[in-house]
């Protein structure tokens, strides 16, 4: 599978797009992974990298976020994710795993050592490509599901939440997350900028922000707006755009992500 790889590379000259396409292949075989598991029977894929597999949103991602489809079922969260770590060492990968589960987000880093300097990447043999994976194991009540059968690299049939949950919850980071993470922004635009894509689920987005003792009002379909807005409005969008800058395919699009875009982007939903 590394020479595999290889190919994907092999013609690209910009040593961080490379770098981010052999993340996301490494990403997809987790999620294979996974599937050949059967984590998707109480598994849902959540979170921006879904978007990118599910919806071909054009900026990648360095985490896998899942949620139980409801509290208090199984998650196997250890057994499947050391099932992904034999599985990698059987392809010759150098491969480490550190686990914690002492959270209700239970979260894994997966690092592999070594793979960026076999593909030319690197000049030390000891640097590591890193992917985070993370599941909620008390979700918030109110989540639709889906699932979807997609190809990317290989075909996986993945179960996730719906349209207007996925927006719900990228509501829910950006009113309660205590900094700023521009990827959140260019993920909103994304959404926004879809005149298709739904509303978000208010009680999923309602619940969630309970979970995480929100002080503000219930979020309506009359006030999430004005709410977002006065959130967005305090961002440092320096920091935003450095946040963004290395996951973006086109580096042009940053000139479109600026605060008056977005409040505007917001207001006109």
């Amino acid at each position: 599978m590394k020479d595999y790889i290889k190919e994907q590379i092999k013609n690209i000259k910009d040593t961080n797009l490379a770098r981010c396409i052999i993340r996301e292949y490494l990403q997809v075989r987790i999620l294979e992974s996974l599937q050949n598991s059967g984590a998707f029977v109480n598994w849902a894929f959540v979170g921006g990298t879904s978007l990118r597999f599910l919806y071909s949103m054009p900026r990648f991602s360095e985490d896998l976020d899942f949620s139980l489809s409801k509290a208090g079922i199984e998650d196997n969260f250890t057994s499947f994710m050391k099932r992904a770590k034999s599985g990698y060492e059987a392809e010759n990968y150098a491969i480490s795993i550190k686990i914690k589960e002492s959270k209700t987000v239970k979260s894994a880093f997966v690092k592999f050592t070594g793979l960026l300097y076999e593909m030319g990447l690197s000049p030390l043999s000891s640097e590591t490509i890193s992917i985070k994976v993370e599941i909620n194991t008390n979700p918030p009540e109110g989540a639709n599901l889906e699932t979807s059968i997609i190809r990317r690299h290989i075909l996986l049939n993945i179960r996730h939440y719906d349209k207007s949950s996925l927006l719900a919850g990228k509501l829910h980071a950006l009113l309660s997350r205590k900094y700023v993470k521009g990827r959140d922004i260019y993920d909103l635009v994304w959404y926004l900028s879809d005149r298709t894509w739904p509303g978000p689920n208010l009680e999923l987005l309602n619940n969630a922000l309970k979970q995480t003792k929100w002080a503000g009002s219930r979020i309506t379909e009359h006030n999430w707006r004005q709410e977002l807005c006065e959130r967005l409005s305090d961002f440092d969008w320096d920091k935003v755009i450095a946040d963004i800058k290395p996951f973006v395919e086109k580096q042009s699009e940053l000139n479109m992500i600026t605060r008056n875009n977005v409040l505007e982007l917001i207001k006109n939903r």
